[in-house]
Parts: structure tokens; sequence; C-alpha cells
């Protein structure tokens, strides 16, 4: 057979399967409509040839590793455009991968490990993403005005060196660095779990909360069990929407049993399958279908929850299996209300916080004794001060405090009531009670990674900043890829701040401004980055920090970083306050 070098692009839907399921017909006439409209004129415009198509994949090969990659990059910025016009439920999202390698050539049909290894990077990618081999890394750097991310040398199926992976387009630092990957996180002493964002197969994007809530519930009861190490939920949805490979997950988050599922309600009725797998051997340890009428969901979770502890660790016995008693809702439309309170909330706009605060209250009056629903509308309030939203910072503060002390009296033994508490505490400046009230919430709940993150921030202020600086390490490793690790970095980079340590500061903070959280997540991020530079004497880049940081909130002032972070001494904020007037801001 004939051989020769080629680039070689391999490209499919994520989650098709399920997009056929609910519709057939409706995905077909897309994917038809998409191909005809704009893969094959990009294909064609880049001299591409398309070698062969595969139900909802492609493969496709080029004389040129940037015109691969050119059309690649086009490609989906014209499948996002083209989504954005559609609802949820009728996007399809295609995954990417390209490698340029040598191919043997069969008639019309490339085949050989330069096909294959394209198409394990098209598994690597995310959903709307692309990934590239290193050797089309080498031929491209430079060419494209487009960012690409190291993700290090991975390990993939039936080939037998690891692969050099770089991902490709919006979201890839241009500057991101090129050394080696991060090693897998090691696995903890204790059972490690993962619960990924259940499937929702209804066919109804309003759905999607009802799924998501399922999810997060069985995180909350599997995060009381003492001798569990649990991910943290926005970790874990981090892979929502994706087709996941489970080692890697594993290998992401550093744990050893991944929980996955699926969704399905129609009418009072609710299917949910679950499956529980070993990602040390890949091995189903358990997998249960339950079908049930919606009056009986609470019931369903105690009892799912409760199997998948018996399944992962039986030799504990039942003792140890037993969790911590939760009081769950009297009312299922005040908890779904609750679940969009927390989407709206956990999306860190001024506008969307407004709209979690109002969904919040409405499961209130549908259920006056849903304590966390209280709860969590107090942390809505302590974003709008610590973000800088709030109009009034004092009556938000007032307002925190009412509504977590209201869930503490519904239910002592809830953490994030105490972790409430313990945030609008320490906007109050009572760093002591703010300092109990969240240890308290960590003895409830060991994997609170969100109160982990509160006791770091109020130990900073309170000067103990080795303390600070372990538990904000401890919240990152139990929620490696949490949309919140931006203010994680952000404290961090403040702590460093304080210890005069402005390299490492500078270099957290500008992590920090890099996660796409931090565009709607506040000023603070920026700040920091400002005062950092300041110190090290690099005034333009600092007064640039600035900018931004005035773009989130216009009216900013040292006054009112002031009075929104109070500090206890030794702490003090004489340090950040320099670097924020050398950069430019004022009082």
């Amino acid at each position: 057979m004939e051989r020769r070098l080629a680039a070689i692009l391999a490209a499919d839907v994520a989650g098709y399967s399920g997009l056929m399921e609910r519709d057939e017909a409706g995905t077909l006439d897309a994917l038809k409509s998409h191909q005809a409209e704009l893969i094959d004129p990009l294909i064609a415009a880049h001299r591409g040839r398309i070698v062969k198509l595969m139900g909802d994949g492609m493969l496709v090969e080029f004389a040129s590793a940037v015109e691969a990659v050119a059309c690649a990059a086009a490609f989906q910025e014209g499948m996002a455009e083209r989504n954005a016009q559609r609802r949820e439920s009728e996007r399809l999202e295609f995954r990417i991968g390209i490698n340029l390698g040598d191919v043997l050539v069969d008639g019309d049909d490339i085949h050989g490990d330069g096909v294959n290894v394209a198409a394990r990077l098209e598994g690597l990618a995310q959903s709307g993403g692309i990934c590239i081999s290193g050797t089309v890394f080498d031929q491209v750097d430079g060419k494209l005005e487009i960012g690409f991310e190291n993700l290090g040398e991975r390990e993939v199926k039936n080939i037998t060196k690891p692969v050099r992976v770089y991902r490709v387009g919006p979201g890839a630092a241009d500057d991101a660095p090129r050394g080696p990957a991060p090693e897998a996180l090691p696995l903890p002493d204790r059972p490690s779990i993962a619960v990924l964002p259940f499937d929702n197969m209804s066919g109804d994007p309003e759905q999607e909360y009802f799924a998501d809530g399922i999810s997060e519930d069985l995180i909350t009861a599997l995060s009381k069990v003492h001798w569990f190490f649990v991910i943290a939920r926005n970790s874990t949805f981090s892979y929502k929407g994706q087709a996941v490979d489970v080692a890697r997950v594993a290998r992401e988050l550093g744990v050893r049993y991944v929980l996955e599922g699926s969704v399905r309600k129609s009418g009072n009725r609710v299917r949910i399958t679950a499956q529980l797998i070993d990602a040390a051997t890949g091995n189903h340890v358990w997998a249960e279908r339950y079908d049930r009428d919606l009056d009986d969901i609470f019931g369903l979770q105690d009892e799912m929850t409760q199997t998948i502890v018996g399944a992962v660790e039986p030799e504990l016995g039942a003792a140890e299996r037993a969790r911590a008693a939760r009081k769950p809702p009297g009312s299922l439309d005040a908890w779904e209300t609750f679940q969009r309170g927390l989407w709206h909330m956990w999306r860190f706009t001024k506008d969307d916080n407004r709209i979690a605060q109002g969904l919040l209250r409405r499961a209130q009056e549908l259920d006056p004794g849903f304590a966390i629903a209280f709860a969590r509308e107090s942390n809505a309030y302590y974003l709008d001060v610590i973000l800088g939203y709030a109009e009034a910072p004092q009556e938000s503060v007032a307002a925190a405090m009412s509504a977590a002390q209201k869930a503490l009296t519904l239910d002592e033994a809830d953490p994030v009531a105490h972790f409430a508490i313990g945030r609008a505490q320490m906007l109050r400046g009572d760093h002591d009670t703010s300092i109990a009230e969240l240890e308290k919430a960590l003895q409830l709940d060991p994997s609170f990674a969100q109160a982990r993150h509160g006791l770091g921030m109020v130990l900073a202020l309170a000067g103990r900043l080795d303390e600070s600086v372990e538990e904000l390490e401890k919240s990152i490793r139990l929620s490696p890829r949490d949309p919140l690790r931006f203010a994680t970095e952000t404290v961090r980079a403040f702590t460093a701040l304080q210890q005069h340590e402005f390299e490492t500061a500078a270099e957290w903070a500008r992590k920090a401004t890099r996660h796409p959280a931090a565009v709607g997540g506040g000023y603070w991020p920026y700040a920091v980055l400002a005062s950092a530079l300041s110190h090290l004497g690099r005034s333009e880049e600092a007064q640039s920090a600035i900018a931004a940081a005035r773009a989130q909130k216009p009216d900013l002032t040292l006054s009112y970083i002031v009075k929104t972070l109070p500090t206890k001494p030794p702490g003090d904020l004489t340090i950040y306050l320099e670097g924020l007037r050398l950069a430019g801001l004022e009082d």
C-alpha cells in the first residue's frame, strides 16, 4: 500500500446517542443541515478531503497541518454561532482531534497509527473543543492567531507511546506554560468518590434542573459520611455535557470511584439509573435502575445513598454507613425552585445573583421549613458584598445574617447554615465567631470545599496566614476543577501578598483572572494582581489590572475595600492598600 504524511482530522458529535434517543428525525436533519451549509464548504475552502462519514462522525485528510487546524477552528466557531440560534436541546456540539502522521492509503480510505491517534485526540476534546497532537503543534505554532494550552503527555488506547496533547481555541491560554501536565492527584487515605452530573434523558431542557438536583443531593448526602472523601459539586459539574472517560475523570480529580447515571421524568413518574465504577479497574461495582412516583423522590435519594455507601466499602459495617440526618423539603416544587436559584447563583453575575435571591425566597414561600434555601439566600447576599454588587453593603450583610440565622433555627445540623453564619460574621468583623461557625460546618461535612475556602479567607483576614494557606490548599484538593477556584486562588494570592511574597501573589492572582468564572466574578482578583504588580515595580501592568478591576466595579475605592474586608490584628490590609495606591486607586 502507498504511504504518505497527512494531517488527519477526526470529529464526532458529543452526546449523539442521547440526542438521537430524544429526537431522532430532528437530530438527523440538523446534522445534515450543518454538514451541507457549514462543514463541507469549510473543508473544501481549506483543501481538505472527506475520507469517510460514520454516522455522527467524520474523518478528513489535509495536506497541511496549518490548514487542518484553521479549518477546525472555523468549524467550531461556525457551530457555536449556529447553536446560539437553537434551543439547548437541539444543539449539536462536535469534538475534534487532529494528528499529523504517516498513513497507509487503501483506495479512498486511510489507515494506521496516524489515524488512530487523531481518533483518540477527538475523545480527549471537550464538547465544542479541539485537541491536537504535539506533531501538529510543532507545525502550527506561531502561524495562526489561536491559543494553545499544553495538556502534557497522555496515554491513549492501543498506542504504545504517550501522545503530547494541546488544547486549541477559545479558553486556551496563548501564554500557558508548555511544560508537562500536572501529575495525577494522589488518592486520599479514605474511600474517595466523584458524582458526575446525571444526564437528563427527558427530552425537555427544563428538566436539567431536576437531573442536576438529584446529582447534587447525592453529593451532599455522601459528603456527610465522615469516612468518605467526596469531590465537591462544582468540580464534578465541570464535566457536564461531555462524553467523559471515567479513568481520566478519576485521574484529574484524584478519586477511586466515579458515580454516573441518568434521569428520565415523565408526568408523576421518574426513572433513575446509576452505576458506580471502580476507576482503578474499570469494573462496575454496582448498578441499579429505580422507577418511582415523584412523591417518593426523597426516600429514593436516601435509598440510593445508603446503597452506594454499602457498595463502596461494605466491610465497614452498617454503623459506619449511617449518615447525618437531613431535613428534605416537603414540596418538590420548592426543591426544583431551589435548584433553579442555585443555577443562577453559580453564574456569579450581578443580574443572575438578583434572580437567584428571588428564586430562593420563592422556595422558602413554597416550603417555610426548607433550611438550606435560607442558607443559600444568605450566601447570595454575601456574594453581593464580596463581588462588589451591593449598592448598600451593610444592608446586604444584615440580610445575609438574618437569612443564615433562620436557616440555623430550622436545622442546627445543616453545615450550609453554619457556613452562611460564618461568612456573614466575617463581613461583620466578628472573626472569632466566623472561624467557629466554619469549623462547625466542617465538623458536620469534612468534604465541604466552600467551607474550607471560607475558613481560609477569614484566617487570612485575622493574620493567621499559614493556617489560611493550609485550608485553601485543602479546598482546592477537594474541588480541583471548581468554577469557584478563581476565588480560592484570589485569597491564596492575598495571603502571599501579606507575606511579602509578591511574585507568588502575582502568579496566583493571574491564575485566578484566567478562569472563565472570573469574568463575571467581581473586581477582587484584578485588584490583588494590581497590588502585587505594584510592589514588583511593574507599574504599567498594575495600572492595566486596576482598569480591569474598575471594569467590574466602576466606583471601586480604597475605602470600599476597607469597609468590606474587615481585619483582626495581627491581620491588616496595609500591604494590599499600598500596592493599590501605587496602581492609581484612590480613596
